[in-house]
């Protein structure tokens, strides 16, 4: 069952932010936020050192990583749970994928 609209979003010093999916279970959302984490992390990393192939592989992860969890992308709320929680683990199967590639 979707959240009430206005548990759609919340507010950080005016802006204006999509929540996760609620429907995501809870070892899937756990890891998609650690990759989003890391990916954030790899983001400053990246700046810090000016290697531009970082920061577009770093921003990469973190929109996988923010699709996945329903923050990007479709309206998480507009379309079945079914669909919701295969498009999480479509994303998380991806992110696992990078960690793995050696380049």
């Amino acid at each position: 069952m979707p959240a009430e609209p206005d548990d759609h979003f919340f507010v950080v010093d005016g802006r204006r932010w999509r929540r996760a999916d609620p429907s995501i279970p809870d070892d899937v959302a756990a890891a998609l936020r650690s990759h989003l984490g890391r990916g954030r992390n790899a983001v400053g990393r990246a700046k810090r050192d000016g290697d531009e192939a970082a920061l577009a592989e770093a921003r990469h992860r973190n929109g996988l990583a923010k699709h996945g969890l329903g923050e990007r992308g479709p309206e998480w709320w507009t379309r079945s749970e079914d669909e919701r929680v295969d498009d999480a683990r479509r994303a998380l199967c991806e992110l696992d994928a990078l960690d793995e590639d050696p380049s």
